[in-house]
């Protein structure tokens, strides 16, 4: 829908439109006049779209929007969105801290499939050829409607947009994590570690030496507590007590707001609750996405590189008998390793001499 700028436009008889005008109080007195000067068999549908045209164009674009007028550019934005922020909420597993990891502060960001319907889909999922051309003949119709009939058609629009990719899902039935707490006492958490040649840790298995992992117990922590808390023969029931003991090691008294940020989130709080506890106990105000990515990433990985450094003592001490090397700053012995020492090239064991422990330190006391 563009608006004509090449002077103006002439009726068939009496006044005509005048592109010139800019004001939308001037150009709706124009339309009032032109209406009631014309007769009654000439007002088409058409004619009448034209006229409505006319008026929208003095518009605003914010006033626009808030006035809910599809134009044709609105319609690029009907045709990504794929569903409300409530909407996703319930499909995702993790619920809004899902929806988080993804977008900024605007509930209302457009939401692009990452899967896309192809030529093969149209021509294997039973269905999906019949529901495409539906939405063809709609999205044609809604080129032509007005009024409330225009906004009936773009709600289901919407509504038959995001059938095709769940009649795509439901006929190729995609892979999916199995549910951590299905039949738990019957699943082996059995795990491999060993170090390569270049020393980095390659882990095998279920293991909290693996930040995902340590997230996805997390998530599933309450769960996995009802259905093990009597097992005492259940991989799963020692499981939980390796993590509330590896919580408690690293968090409780080195990053107590992270330790809380956990009980609240077991405990079933919403992100919203949680900011409001934060800024209450600690007098900062974090946002419910800044939380969400404090949960599901940098604790995991906070926990899983405790958990890292715990094996290489154990390894470097009772597996293989490791190189050591003694801190010259803090006077600490620590396995010879990347995780405790920075590599250097020009040093005889090619790491220096203070460990990353007493850097970090120093250099966190220079920023402040």
């Amino acid at each position: 829908m563009t608006e004509k700028t090449n002077g103006s436009e002439h009726q068939e008889d009496g006044l005509k439109l005048d592109y010139t005008i800019q004001s939308p109080q001037a150009r709706n007195e124009l339309v009032k006049k032109i209406i009631d000067q014309t007769p009654e068999d000439k007002l088409t549908p058409k004619y009448l779209e034209m006229l409505s045209n006319y008026l929208i164009f003095a518009m605003d674009k914010e006033e626009r929007k808030q006035k809910h007028i599809l134009t044709d550019n609105r319609m690029v934005t009907v045709n990504k969105r794929e569903t409300s922020f409530e909407g996703l909420v319930a499909k995702f597993e993790n619920g809004e801290d899902g929806i988080y990891g993804l977008i900024t502060n605007d509930k209302n960001i457009i939401f692009t499939p990452k899967i896309s319907i192809t030529d093969a889909d149209i021509e294997e999922v039973p269905g999906l050829r019949e529901l495409r051309e539906s939405i063809e003949q709609l999205e044609e119709a809604f080129k032509v409607a007005t009024g409330k009939q225009k906004f009936l058609l773009k709600k289901t629009i919407i509504e038959q947009r995001k059938q095709q990719y769940m009649l795509k899902g439901s006929f190729y039935q995609p892979i999916t994590p199995m549910n951590i707490t299905r039949g738990m006492n019957t699943v082996s958490l059995d795990e491999e570690i060993r170090l390569t040649d270049d020393g980095e840790i390659d882990i095998k298995g279920f293991s909290f030496l693996n930040p995902d992992h340590v997230s996805a117990a997390l998530c599933s922590y309450s769960k996995i507590k009802e259905e093990v808390w009597d097992k005492f023969t259940c991989d799963a029931y020692y499981m939980i007590i390796d993590l509330e003991n590896l919580v408690d090691e690293v968090l409780e008294y080195d990053y107590p707001m992270y330790y809380d940020l956990i009980i609240y989130k077991i405990d079933g709080k919403t992100n919203e609750e949680i900011q409001e506890l934060i800024l209450r106990d600690y007098g900062v105000k974090h946002s419910p996405e800044y939380l969400s990515s404090l949960w599901r990433k940098k604790i995991p990985k906070i926990l899983a590189e405790a958990a890292q450094k715990k094996w290489l003592y154990w390894h470097y001490t009772f597996e293989v008998k490791g190189k050591w090397k003694k801190c010259s700053r803090c006077g600490q012995i620590k396995p010879a390793h990347n995780m405790f020492f920075s590599k250097n090239s020009t040093s005889k064991d090619h790491f220096y001499s203070i460990c990353k422990d007493c850097r970090n330190a120093k250099a966190k006391k220079t920023k402040e």
